[in-house]
């Protein structure tokens, strides 16, 4: 594999994880469909033991990914199983942790019920601040891009108030990805993220990780899932792996639809809350705009009601009613169905890879359609 912080985003992202070339082998090996190896007789050696604790397609997609976030890195089945992992094994009874009061809903329904019931307090504050004096708190969990209303915070500042207060920093890099920035380059302790969202891009694999620089602190999420078990499936990591080559060209479509129907929304009376941080005018452009290398395809906004998203979503022929994003089809969902504290006409809008124009037309028909 060859050196890749020397080469840019895109390269990175097509060569990741690769093994070595060899005559007569792929590019890529096939997923491997396993689950004992053969051991050494008497030592019970082996590269590969058993597939719960060694894998060896895991192991090139967490090269894969490590070769983009800038560490070692550990896949899980899913970004709230890896979430959850870091939260369980970095927190003790009577630790606190502070999480984003915007930030994804079930990692707070997570906080109020296992870690509540295991002596863990939890202070919930905004992405976009003002952020408290961390003396006492264990974990400071940061989502930046937050999921859904696209508030920044300054990574690299608040990591820094939270190192000096004696505090670990974690950053949930699942809306950015790591092309589009790096947490543990900007001050973290630790990335976690859903792979499931832009990473992999074709809402065809759960997935999730966690990256850090530290070994004893990686090695601890990693005793929690080999004694757990929360890894994927070979096919789904050989899936993601392949998947990752493209990230760089579905992020800059994605990107590009997203300033555009950004645009586009800001241009009408009946679409309000408008918020890309890749527009001058959004509260979080100047931290973005110095902090991120590629501002991602999710655009939020408010229609005023539940019943006006419903006739907008069934009027929209390029835009899927969907719960994830960061794929290549456009989607959209109403985020207080699901339990953030949103308004009832609150939508998270995830920008595919179609054509510019032809998402343009259809959100333009489909809001008329809806107006009433």
């Amino acid at each position: 594999m060859p050196d890749l912080p020397h080469y840019s985003d895109g390269t990175r992202a097509v060569h990741a994880g690769l093994p070595a070339p060899a005559v007569g082998e792929p590019f890529l090996p096939g997923p491997v469909f396993a689950a004992p190896y053969h051991l050494d007789p008497e030592t019970g050696a082996g590269e590969n033991g058993y597939a719960r604790t060694e894998h060896p397609t895991r192991r090139a997609l967490e090269a894969a990914i490590g070769a983009l976030e800038g560490a070692p890195t550990l896949v899980f089945a899913s970004g709230q199983a890896a979430i959850t992992a870091l939260l369980l094994s970095v927190l003790r009874t009577g630790d606190t942790v502070a999480l984003p009061a915007d930030g994804y809903f079930t990692v707070r329904a997570f906080a109020e019920g296992t870690l509540r019931d295991l002596g863990v307090k939890t202070v919930l504050v905004p992405t976009a601040g003002p952020y408290p004096d961390f003396s006492g708190v264990r974990l400071v969990l940061l989502e930046s891009p937050a999921n859904p209303g696209l508030d920044v915070c300054d990574l690299r500042a608040v990591s820094a108030a939270a190192h000096e207060a004696g505090a670990l920093v974690a950053v949930d890099n699942t809306t950015a990805t790591p092309l589009g920035q790096n947490p543990l380059a900007l001050g973290a302790d630790l990335v976690v993220a859903s792979g499931t969202k832009a990473l992999t891009g074709h809402s065809d694999v759960l997935l999730g990780y966690v990256a850090a620089t530290d070994p004893d602190l990686l090695g601890r999420v990693e005793t929690w899932r080999k004694q757990t078990g929360g890894v994927p499936g070979a096919f789904d990591c050989w899936l993601a792996h392949r998947s990752i080559a493209t990230l760089d060209l579905r992020l800059a479509r994605q990107s590009g639809n997203a300033a555009a129907v950004a645009a586009l929304l800001l241009g009408r009376d009946d679409v309000t809350g408008v918020r890309w941080p890749g527009l001058e005018s959004d509260p979080s452009y100047p931290v973005a705009s110095t902090q991120m290398r590629r501002i991602p395809g999710v655009v939020s906004f408010d229609l005023g009601s539940a019943e006006r998203v419903a006739s907008f979503l069934r009027a929209a022929e390029l835009v899927f009613a969907a719960t994830s994003f960061g794929g290549v089809h456009t989607t959209a969902d109403r985020r207080a169905q699901w339990g953030d504290d949103t308004p009832p006409g609150f939508v998270r809008f995830s920008c595919g890879i179609e054509d510019t124009a032809d998402l343009i037309a259809d959100i333009t028909a489909a809001l008329d359609a809806s107006r009433g």
